[in-house]
C-alpha cells in the first residue's frame, strides 16, 4: 500500500513538472514574440460609461499592437494591425532608425446600462517604437490604411550612413 502511494506521489510529481515546463515555455515563446508589441494604453476617463464608476479599473491598461517588417531590394515594408482605430487618429514619425506609431482607439459606449463579462481590448491613446533593421529615405515614403491595417513603405537609404569619427 505505500509502496503504491510513493509511486502514484512519483507520478503526480512528473506529471506537475511537465506541466510547469509546458506553462514556463508557453509564456517564454508569448514574450519572446510579443515582447516589442506589448503598448500601453492611456485610457481617457471622459470616454467611460457614467454608471460604472469603477470601470476604469477593469480596462485593460496594456494591449498588443502587432507589426511585421518585411525587406525588399527597394524597401522596408511595415505593416501594422490597429483594429479599432481610425486612420485619422494615428500619426507616423521617423526619427533616427525608429519608427514611432502613435494613436488613439476610442471606446465605443452603447446606449443603456452594460454589464461587461469579459474586457481584454485596450482604449486609449497608445505609441508603438518599431527601430527599423536599415537606414531609410524618407522622400518617397508612402503611408495607406485599410481595414484596420497600417502599411508604411519606406525607401531604403541607397548607402548605410557609417561615419567614422576620429580620436583625437
Amino acid at each position: 500500500m505505500l509502496d503504491s502511494i510513493r509511486q502514484a506521489g512519483k507520478s503526480i510529481g512528473r506529471e506537475l513538472n511537465r506541466a510547469w515546463e509546458n506553462l514556463s515555455d508557453g509564456w517564454r515563446e508569448l514574450v519572446s514574440r510579443n515582447n516589442q508589441s506589448l503598448t500601453f494604453f492611456e485610457l481617457n476617463e471622459s470616454e467611460l460609461p457614467p454608471q460604472d464608476e469603477n470601470a476604469y479599473f477593469n480596462f485593460p491598461r496594456w494591449g498588443i499592437v502587432p507589426c511585421e517588417i518585411v525587406e525588399t531590394e527597394d524597401d522596408i515594408l511595415v505593416r501594422v494591425e490597429l483594429p479599432g482605430v481610425n486612420r485619422e487618429d494615428c500619426s507616423i514619425r521617423l526619427e533616427g532608425g525608429t519608427l514611432y506609431i502613435t494613436g488613439e482607439k476610442h471606446f465605443r459606449q452603447v446606449d443603456g446600462p452594460r454589464l461587461y463579462h469579459l474586457m481584454e481590448r485596450a482604449y486609449g491613446s497608445f505609441e508603438r517604437r518599431i527601430p527599423l533593421p536599415r537606414h531609410v529615405q524618407i522622400e518617397g515614403a508612402s503611408a495607406t490604411y485599410v481595414d484596420g491595417i497600417l502599411m508604411i513603405s519606406l525607401p531604403r537609404a541607397r548607402e548605410d550612413r557609417v561615419n567614422d569619427i576620429p580620436i583625437t
